[in-house]
């Protein structure tokens, strides 16, 4: 009788360390997003890299918008001179035609009423004792800046060039230049940087108001104003430049630009001081 046997395999035992290793089976998935967006990527940078440089054309992108704005600035401070010079021009032509007598009673009542207000509107040049007041930015020769002060501390802002003009209005101020311009109820003072933007023209500092009325009076204003107040604080801190003095004559020139208030004088304002 035969007996079946099943043959069984030897037990291979621990695998050998250093036997080479087989191929391992190859696994399929899908890819990944990413692995898609990788080469969109490297397009689309392709093509800002490729339109940068037909843009420049082997020159700086920055340093010409720079020049540009600069540019811009000085043409259109050119422009405004112009204008003035035309607008002087054409006041000069209506003064003289106004100032013909053609028998007009109702005319010749215009004319003087105009007369009249044409002092207080800031249309003619006055004389006379008064204050100038200098404000300039502090000196940067020493490194490094005193606790809590920033560089922004050390330059004259708006608010303080207004500040000024106020307080030698409320000082009871007959009237009043700032730099080379006259001072009117429609005058809107702004800072850009460090620059002074008054009707059209741009000042770098030193500032100067100079205003012509009673010089004690106007002292005193210029002591109690909470907006210059807080700039001698600085001034004391940081070396900003603040000088008051009395002078025996000064002349403001007539005010040559448009006295319609525009939206964006509307928004200056004449508002006192303010923190810096």
């Amino acid at each position: 009788m035969s007996v079946e046997t099943e043959s069984v395999a030897p037990d291979p035992g621990p695998a050998d360390p250093s036997a080479p290793a087989g191929p391992r089976p190859r696994r399929w998935g899908r890819p990944r997003g990413w692995g898609w967006a990788v080469p969109v990527v490297a397009v689309a940078a392709g093509a800002l890299f490729a339109a940068s440089a037909l843009t420049a054309h082997g020159t700086d992108l920055r340093a010409g918008r720079r020049t540009g704005l600069t540019d811009l600035v000085r043409d259109s401070e050119a422009q405004v001179r112009t204008a003035d010079a035309r607008v002087v021009a054409l006041q000069a032509e209506v003064a003289d035609l106004t100032a013909r007598d053609d028998g007009d009673e109702a005319l010749a009542a215009a004319n003087e009423r105009s007369s009249r207000l044409a002092g207080a509107a800031g249309l003619i040049a006055l004389r006379g004792p008064g204050v100038e007041v200098t404000l300039d930015d502090a000196p940067r020769d020493e490194p490094g800046l005193p606790d809590g002060v920033t560089p922004d501390d050390l330059v004259v802002h708006q608010q303080d060039v207004q500040a000024v003009v106020n307080a030698l209005w409320a000082g009871g101020a007959e009237a009043m230049q700032l730099m080379d311009q006259r001072v009117v109820s429609t005058s809107a003072v702004r800072c850009v940087g460090n620059t002074l933007v008054l009707q059209g023209r741009v000042y770098s500092p030193p500032f100067r108001v100079a205003a012509i009325g009673d010089a004690d009076r106007m002292r005193q204003a210029l002591d109690v104003a909470p907006g210059v107040r807080t700039y001698r604080q600085f001034v004391d801190v940081v070396g900003l430049g603040y000088r008051v003095a009395d002078k025996k004559e000064i002349t403001v020139p007539p005010f040559e630009g448009s006295l319609r208030l525009s939206a964006s004088a509307r928004g200056a304002g004449a508002a006192d001081g303010g923190d810096r």
